[in-house]
């Protein structure tokens, strides 16, 4: 800890803590801070020290500790003015609305002092000079609160009439104000328009578009725009997660997910601040995080959770339940406190409005792994209707014949009812036949025997045919069990009879499809599992079209055959290598099912279509395919296949390029993943993929969220490591683009550790290149220094000199950072020439000789950059005399080096010029320093005035050419 010994220690002590993250550690640093202070005795260094405390307890769960430092700077700022400077003047002025907002937030401080205060605050205000607009503000903030409707909105109109000056808060923060009033009154849409400038970056401050993004997101979902509501939370949540003080924002990100069906995601929220249950320093805060604590709750209770164990107040174990009416209680009487104070019945009115919320959406798929706390279900809850009365068995087996004889997905469910049903009365023989035989088909390789009963049941009432039918349905679930001689055995002899039965018109043409189909499907296991026998199953299969050919017409079964025919010859193309002819005859049997009102049945088959065409190189052929086979799955394709048809359309729909829809597909792919339990597999690449498709976009904030969750669950053993390189490279990207710079070393390092062990290694050089830049930007040069020397001992022993004397000019400017100074980064520019220079001495390709040149060009460039840049403040004439003509000389042959490559060094050269043409104007040759500016000039005669460079180059010229004219 640093020792306060001067006014100096303490002001960089109190930027130290600053830095560090908003909690009691920090206030107690600041309270220390104060102590020191006070032993300078320094009147200005205990008016900063006590600003400084006050502006941590503001940004901290301590709120209310901000009245006792406040109120010494007032009385010091009443006995001596003078003692404070223009800053801490404006500070303490500007604090006046931290009071109010401070204020408002404690039930215990009387109305009548706040509006007290708020007299108070104008007046002073008038004596130093400002404008009424922060006063009506906060006005406009004391009638809001207690429902004084007409008041607020008289002070909304003053304050907006008011003119801004040094104590109106920022846009940012008058934007949420003005939106929140719009919001307030219904006015949804209206209080997004107004948040717009915050929301797209053009206004920000130290609390937003933090608030902003959580305020919004109730109304989003509102508006039905629920993928802006999905992007805010991710966005607007990871900014509030690390900051104390946002208990307010932080309760709203709650009730998204409460309101969303993403109630694990919430209790996921709730576990990570265990202190906002209790923290005491900010009650209202505290009102509202408790309100939707017990929201959550309530959801999970209604939703039959209510004993489920959940994360609550520190000292015991909580279910559901009985956080809910903890929670309500706590909630309630806090609001009480506040309506007492107050003198209305605001505060609770809205609290228990915002408790009684239903739910906006079933599920909301946020991209983030959470698992499900309950299947999908009404999103209202509704009063339960009578139970409706049992149909007849009759009604049942009929509704059950009708849905299997037209191939419906539900027929399985069917005839388990009627198989429910017969257990309480008598059926007759081939009734029972039939509930054998479908209860068979629903146990898979395990009905073999119940076909063989339904067999003996069919023969018993006199169904010859069906009965066989039912054997050879034995023979192949045999063929399924891995029994494939036994299978192929089996199937003889039903054949055989079907066959004789079908001559003599003693069976129809169902029965004998049947069986055709089965021995087909037999033989085509073998085809698949032994890779023989493609001869006997194209027969096989030419026999079943044979017989149903052109007879099905309404019959959908027969349909149904024909096309499964169609199918299995084109697995049988696929297998002899004729992949035209497998997609060609996978289209027909998907177009015959599509035509039959069977589009379920299809969607295998276009699966195999967009394979093939993915082999074959053509992937709109492959998209087509894929969005086919979504649109006839409907809601007939389980969890997981859903996943996979996602996860693969978003992969082909990425490859051209359409992110944005190649997201919304990893987004589907990642909550069906969740859905069928697999979110640690299938759904850990879904959001592999789906951060990649929002960094492409530059969502970088959304990105990091999802790649964050994924790398959770990504695996080496399952996924492979390359996987988790890249989401570990992709995290990097998007910590980088957001300033987490530290944090983004840390992912690139990981990222290049595992790299190292690959037998190729331009992916190590890269990440271990970027990771220096990340430590670079986080101000630690020492570190990034050696991660740039490692980086480019792989470049040189990968031959690739342009990044290897990259790595050595961010080497010498971090050098003058460093304990190296000056002459070693001196010495690192001129390794880096003399790397260009030998590299250009031994190249033969011209183009390669071209780059090259360009890189010694930039090289010279940076190396008079950092000579000018280099002189120490306190050097005396000749030393920067010195170091600005050997920056000349570099400037100089840098313009020598981009003259040689023509029209591609153009600009390179005119930059360069530039550059020397100050150096000359510095070195007091106006002459030259015109004479470089008119060069500049003249190169760029004739060139396109839109060009940016171009304008920005001769403007510059112009700037430079004025001295010596005037």
């Amino acid at each position: 800890m640093m020792e306060i010994a001067d006014f100096d220690s303490l002001r960089r002590a109190m930027a130290e803590n600053s830095e560090e993250p908003e909690g009691p550690a920090r206030n107690a640093r600041a309270e220390q801070l104060l102590v020191e202070a006070e032993k300078l005795n320094i009147p200005l260094a205990v008016i900063e020290a006590l600003g400084h405390q006050l502006k941590v307890y503001n940004y901290s769960s301590e709120k209310d500790k901000m009245f006792v430092p406040f109120a010494r700077l007032l009385r010091m700022w009443d006995e001596r003015p003078e003692d404070f400077d223009e800053y801490e003047t404006h500070s303490l002025h500007w604090v006046f609305k931290w009071m109010t907002a401070g204020m408002l937030d404690q039930p215990h401080v009387p109305l009548a002092s706040i509006e007290k205060w708020l007299g108070e605050m104008e007046h002073r205000y008038r004596l130093a000079g400002h404008t009424e607009r922060a006063v009506r503000g906060a006005e406009f903030s004391v009638a809001g609160h207690i429902g004084d409707l007409p008041r607020a909105e008289r002070a909304y109109a003053a304050w907006l009439a008011a003119d801004r000056d040094r104590m109106a808060d920022c846009h940012a923060c008058e934007l949420h104000g003005q939106g929140g009033w719009h919001l307030r009154n219904g006015r949804h849409a209206e209080a997004l328009e107004v948040w717009g400038p915050v929301l797209d970056g053009e206004y920000s401050c130290a609390h937003e578009p933090h608030t902003v993004l959580a305020s919004s997101l109730v109304p989003l979902l509102r508006l039905g725009r629920v993928e802006e509501a999905r992007a805010h939370h991710l966005r607007g949540f990871r900014l509030v997660r690390p900051m104390e003080s946002m208990r307010g924002a932080y309760a709203d990100h709650v009730e998204f997910c409460a309101l969303t069906g993403n109630e694990a995601r919430g209790l996921e929220l709730l576990a990570e601040r265990p202190a906002y249950f209790t923290d005491t320093g900010q009650p209202r805060s505290r009102m509202e995080f408790l309100a939707v604590v017990a929201l959550l709750m309530d959801r999970l209770t209604g939703l039959g959770l209510g004993g489920q164990r959940v994360p609550g107040p520190a000292g015991r174990a909580w279910t559901a339940g009985e956080l809910a009416g903890h929670a309500r209680g706590e909630a309630l009487e806090l609001a009480a406190r506040f309506d007492a104070r107050n003198g209305t019945s605001y505060v609770g009115d809205q609290l228990r409005e915002r408790m009684a919320q239903q739910p906006l959406a079933d599920r909301l798929p946020l991209g983030v792994r959470a698992a499900r706390t309950a299947p999908p279900g009404p999103v209202v809850p509704v009063a339960p209707a009578p139970a409706p009365e049992q149909p007849s068995l009759p009604a049942l087996l009929a509704e059950a014949r009708r849905l299997s004889d037209t191939l419906q997905p539900h027929a399985l469910e069917a005839w388990a009812a009627v198989a429910e049903a017969a257990e309480e009365t008598e059926v007759d023989t081939y009734v029972r036949a039939e509930i054998a035989d479908h209860t068979a088909m629903g146990r898979g390789p395990e009905g073999v025997g119940l076909f063989e009963r339904a067999a003996e049941l069919y023969a018993e009432a006199g169904d010859e045919g069906e009965a066989i039918a039912a054997r050879a349905r034995a023979a192949y679930v045999r063929a399924l069990s891995g029994e494939l001689d036994e299978a192929l055995a089996g199937i003889g002899e039903p054949y055989d009879r079907i066959l004789a039965l079908y001559a003599d018109d003693a069976t129809g043409v169902r029965q004998t499809a049947s069986v055709l189909m089965s021995r087909a499907r037999i033989l085509m296991r073998r085809v698949h599992e032994r890779s023989a026998g493609a001869g006997d199953a194209e027969q096989a299969v030419r026999e079943l079209l044979a017989l149903v050919g052109g007879r099905g017409g309404s019959d959908v079964r027969l349909v149904s055959r024909a096309a499964e025919g169609r199918a299995m010859l084109a697995e049988l193309a696929e297998h002899a290598g004729d992949a035209e002819r497998a997609g060609e005859l996978f289209r027909q049997a998907t177009a015959q099912f599509v035509g039959a009102e069977l589009p379920w049945f299809a969607v295998e088959y276009e699966v195999r279509v967009a394979a093939l065409a993915h082999e074959q190189g053509d992937p709109a052929e492959a998209e087509r395919a894929l969005r086919a086979a979504l649109e006839h799955g409907g809601p007939y394709v389980e969890p997981v296949g859903r996943a996979q048809l996602h996860l693969q359309l978003a992969e082909v729909v990425g490859g051209r390029g359409a992110a944005e829809e190649a997201a919304e597909h990893a987004l589907e792919a990642a909550h069906w993943a969740d859905e069928a339990g697999e979110s640690g597999t299938l759904g850990a690449w879904a959001r592999h993929q789906l951060g990649g498709f929002l960094l492409r976009q530059g969502r970088f904030a959304e990105a990091a969220e999802v790649l964050e969750s994924a790398l959770a669950d990504l695996s080496a053993e399952t996924h492979g490591d390359g996987a988790v390189v890249q989401t570990q490279w992709w995290l990097g990207d998007c910590l980088s683009e957001l300033g987490e710079h530290h944090a983004a070393a840390e992912r690139r390092l990981q990222a290049a550790e595992i790299a190292r062990h690959w037998p190729e290694q331009h992916d190590h050089a890269t990440l271990a290149h970027l990771a220096a830049e990340s430590l670079g930007n986080a101000g630690l040069p020492a570190e990034a220094d050696r991660a740039y020397t490692r980086a480019g001992e792989l470049w040189r022993a990968m031959g690739n000199v342009h990044f290897l004397v990259r790595s050595l000019r961010a080497r010498a400017w971090l050098a003058l950072r460093t304990e190296a100074g000056t002459e070693g980064a001196r010495k690192l520019m001129a390794d880096a020439v003399r790397e260009c220079e030998s590299a250009l001495e031994a190249v033969g390709d011209p183009a390669a000789a071209e780059r090259l040149g360009g890189e010694l060009g930039h090289t010279h460039r940076q190396f008079g950059d950092l000579l000018a840049r280099s002189v120490p403040e306190d050097a005396d004439d000749p030393a920067i005399q010195e170091a600005f003509e050997a920056a000349l000389a570099e400037m100089t042959a840098a313009i020598s080096v981009f003259a040689t490559l023509g029209e591609e060094g153009l600009h390179g050269r005119t930059g360069a010029e530039l550059a020397a043409g100050w150096l000359e104007a510095d070195l007091s040759r106006p002459a030259d320093a015109a004479a470089r500016a008119r060069a500049v000039l003249d190169a760029y005669e004739g060139a396109d005035p839109a060009d940016e460079t171009v304008r920005a180059r001769r403007a510059e010229a112009r700037q430079l050419l004025e001295p010596t004219e005037e």
